[in-house]
């Protein structure tokens, strides 16, 4: 009988084992803080996956750069020690040059034609290019619009011009600052509030989620709404990792990152009036909304950064993207 017990016994063991080691773990990384649009599509992303998988999966979110910042958390990925995160899209264009396109100055006029770009064909393409660098793409994600910051006012691009800009490593957002005379200088975004602190640069550029978290109204005197640039975020898998996975765990993963996406995108809009409150109380950061106009000199200003990179990264995709946002803007 004793012989019989210690066989159910190992066997329990054995299958309690099985089951432990048969759970998936996935690694998650964001920049943001847990106030974030970006934290509550992880969230969402996390409850999804382990329901979906009935806890076959498992979550484990690490935000605030925990695990290094987006670069280096990239690089990891390629070898599958992270396993997905949200990326901005011109963080990633190292990896991937072709999605430097979503990040063309004035290239959507509102969220619903960027959305429609993102989701559409071409904007598919565009995310499909990141399978060769290593990643599987699943969707894009956002931050929103970007804002300058300076601590000067900055109405037109000669505000810009010899001044020290804090940007993303990104040749496109270098390019940008230097059609305007600007000196841009490339920054980690964890380094960023000390650099203006300190004066190692004078202006920046995010979306208001970023100016409001990081605190960069702080280290600013002025703040210009110009939604002068979109900053998506392209959420993927390291696709080594992901390639390895059951067909099951591959489906439940990418729709759920897809319908948190969704989410998030809505978070993400319906938070942005309470930072431009938040900024506006704290108060020592003048508030300006540029008119239609000085936003028209700034587009002006920035279009040698299309000629430069549609020979760059290819006229003919320049001119497809184009194309589609044309297209969208006109329904």
């Amino acid at each position: 009988m004793k012989s019989v017990f210690k066989k159910i016994a190992l066997s329990l063991l054995v299958s309690s084992s099985f089951v432990a080691q048969a759970q998936t773990l996935v690694k998650m990384h964001h920049d943001m803080s847990v106030d974030s649009a970006q934290h509550d599509g992880a969230l969402l992303f996390k409850e999804l996956v382990e329901k979906n998988s009935q806890n076959q999966i498992k979550v484990d979110i690490y935000p605030n750069n925990a695990l290094g910042n987006d670069v280096e958390v990239a690089q990891q990925m390629q070898f599958g020690a992270v396993h997905a995160a949200p990326i901005p899209t011109a963080k990633l264009s190292g990896f991937n040059p072709t999605l430097q396109f979503v990040d063309l100055p004035f290239l959507f006029p509102n969220r619903e034609v960027a959305y429609q770009f993102m989701d559409g064909e071409v904007g598919q393409e565009i995310l499909a290019g990141l399978r060769k660098s290593g990643f599987e793409p699943a969707m894009f994600w956002e931050s929103g619009f970007k804002q300058f910051t300076c601590n000067h006012a900055v109405k037109s691009p000669a505000d810009f011009a010899g001044r020290k800009v804090r940007v993303m490593e990104s040749p496109m957002l270098i390019a940008q600052f230097k059609a305007m005379d600007a000196r841009p200088i490339p920054i980690s975004f964890t380094e960023t509030y000390t650099s203006l602190q300190q004066g190692v640069v004078e202006c920046q550029e995010n979306p208001l989620v970023s100016i409001t978290n990081m605190k960069f109204y702080e280290v600013q005197d002025y703040l210009m709404l110009s939604n002068h640039g979109y900053l998506g975020t392209a959420f993927i898998f390291s696709k080594m990792w992901f390639d390895g996975l059951p067909k099951a765990q591959q489906q439940i993963l990418k729709q759920a990152a897809v319908e948190a996406g969704h989410y998030q995108r809505v978070q993400s809009e319906k938070r942005e009036q309470a930072y431009l409150q938040t900024i506006s109380n704290a108060g020592g950061t003048d508030i300006i909304e540029l008119t239609a106009s000085q936003m028209a000199e700034f587009k002006q200003s920035m279009e040698p950064v299309y000629e430069k990179f549609g020979k760059q990264l290819g006229q003919k995709m320049m001119d497809k993207v184009l194309a589609e946002v044309d297209q969208l803007n006109a329904k």
